[in-house]
């Protein structure tokens, strides 16, 4: 995904180095999304759940003609792309979920550049280069004096830094609950469904998942934790009893500066995209915006 773009109230110290990693593993987790697991040579590496990491087109050479290309026509370098990492600082090995962009005439400006690589040509044992890791999208240090229960409200492969972030609470067995409200197309575009549904058995107090399925009229006969539609105020106010004693977590598309720019020569405003919807539908519960915590991507 493009560099993200977070708010939160506790900035976080800038930890920046330039690793080379192996791919252990390339997990296909949706037909357009895979885990790329990195074997790092180090038995401990220094994140927070949350945390970005960085890959610079540049070093593969099957991009070269292509990298060259949009450099020309951009009129400038094209630039490290930003993955979340899934991977929690707990476990043994280092991983980013990456998620395929799509080219789509009259939406996209430029075709994208590295995601298809990494989701459909990266193999085990493969080299490269990544640096990391930095974000803000990261738990503050008092969270647990702030609130007991986080909302997680996704779409897509915004999943990805909360999926770090829940794992990462449940290890170290933190006073903290989680609603995560997760919305996709579709059944098969949920990424990490088995091991969401793993992390709710092992933790029923501590977790729960909805998922909104926006193309899937059928979603409601999958299960009661499934919804028809978008996350809108009212799946919300379900989920959220006392919209004053929560943190929120956001993260999920947002609308770009290209969406601005040709909404402009339209003479229009921009349709609002998931994160703007979803921070209107907050407000309307009168939770505050220092209590959310957001990151987009487009």
């Amino acid at each position: 995904m493009d560099q993200p773009v977070a708010e939160t109230s506790a900035p976080r110290r800038r930890r920046i180095r330039e690793l080379e990693v192996m791919v252990a593993e390339a997990v296909q987790e949706t037909s357009d999304t895979t885990t790329l697991v990195f074997f790092t040579g180090n038995d401990h590496l220094e994140y927070e759940p949350g945390h970005f990491l960085t890959i610079d087109p540049h070093q593969f050479k099957s991009l070269d003609r292509f990298t060259r290309y949009l450099e020309d026509m951009k009129g400038k370098k094209e630039p490290p792309r930003a993955y979340s990492m899934c991977s929690a600082p707990h476990e043994k090995y280092l991983a980013v979920t990456v998620k395929e962009e799509n080219y789509v005439t009259g939406q996209t400006k430029y075709p994208p550049l590295l995601s298809p690589l990494l989701v459909r040509r990266v193999q085990p044992g493969q080299r490269m280069v990544i640096t990391g890791f930095t974000g803000p999208y990261v738990l503050p240090k008092d969270i647990e004096s702030q609130t007991d229960h986080l909302v997680h409200l996704c779409a897509g492969s915004g999943s990805v830094p909360n999926f770090s972030i829940i794992k990462h609470a449940l290890h170290a067995n933190m006073n903290l609950r989680h609603t995560l409200i997760y919305s996709n197309k579709t059944y098969d575009d949920i990424i990490f469904r088995a091991q969401l549904e793993e992390l709710e058995r092992m933790f029923p107090r501590k977790l729960k998942v909805i998922h909104c399925l926006t193309r899937d009229p059928s979603a409601a006969s999958l299960g009661p934790n499934y919804r028809v539609g978008r996350v809108n105020e009212a799946v919300l106010r379900e989920f959220i009893p006392d919209p004053s004693a929560i943190q929120v977590f956001c993260c999920g598309p947002g609308v770009t500066s290209f969406d601005r720019a040709a909404a402009r020569e339209r003479g229009e405003e921009p349709a609002p995209r998931f994160l703007e919807s979803s921070l209107a539908s907050l407000a309307a519960l009168g939770i505050r915006k220092d209590q959310i915590h957001r990151e987009s991507y487009g």
